[in-house]
């Protein structure tokens, strides 16, 4: 079975990292792609789980090295997808998910034409507000410019032709719709290994 790449991305604060995370546990071998910043950690994020966690100046190595796929500045620090996380993937013929804004799903899809892109999506900006106040990491200038950039990244997905949409107004529906993506996509012709299933 061929290597299944999916990219998730979504305004801040509207669960993505929650439903890629679940995915992946739920999921025997499948690969959570871990990106690379230049950002410092924010209170409770690990090493190697949420992010890699480095310099500019490794960053900037990792850069002249190829070992991304994509990368990109993102308020004010760098982004990067390492490319060891797609290979891996299609060595074992896994499930591979990416948690991305679109700028960088855009960027996958041109190098992986066969990449999924799901946008997930609050119920409205107005809930996504309430959202981003109640985790209390951002002052009223960041929310402001957080709002604006995911009204922005959703017009951006829409005209980069993410192939589905989720609203996450409940995360157990949310994730269902997840969940039946990556199994429809399972089931596309020309998944399976015909020649082992012909033998």
């Amino acid at each position: 079975m061929s290597a299944t790449l999916l990219i998730l991305s979504a305004p801040s604060g509207t669960g993505k990292t929650t439903l890629a995370r679940r995915l992946v546990a739920a999921h025997p071998g499948a690969i959570f792609s871990v990106s690379y910043t230049t950002r410092a950690p924010r209170p409770g994020e690990r090493e190697g789980v949420d992010y890699h966690f480095v310099d500019d100046a490794r960053f900037d190595a990792m850069i002249q090295g190829g070992e991304f796929v994509e990368w990109a500045p993102v308020h004010g620090h760098r982004y990067g997808t390492p490319r060891a996380a797609i290979l891996e993937a299609q060595r074992r013929g896994a499930l591979v998910v990416f948690d991305i804004d679109v700028q960088g799903g855009s960027a996958i899809k041109r190098q992986y034409p066969e990449a999924l892109r799901a946008l997930v999506l609050p119920p409205s900006l107005a809930e996504l507000e309430r959202r981003l106040r109640a985790r209390s990491t951002d002052d009223d200038t960041t929310i402001r410019r957080r709002l604006h950039a995911a009204r922005v990244e959703v017009l951006l997905a829409r005209a980069e032709g993410y192939e589905y949409w989720i609203v996450n107004d409940d995360l157990d529906r949310a994730y269902a719709d997840l969940e039946a993506i990556v199994r429809a996509e399972g089931c596309r012709a020309g998944r399976a290994d015909l020649q082992k299933i012909l033998e």
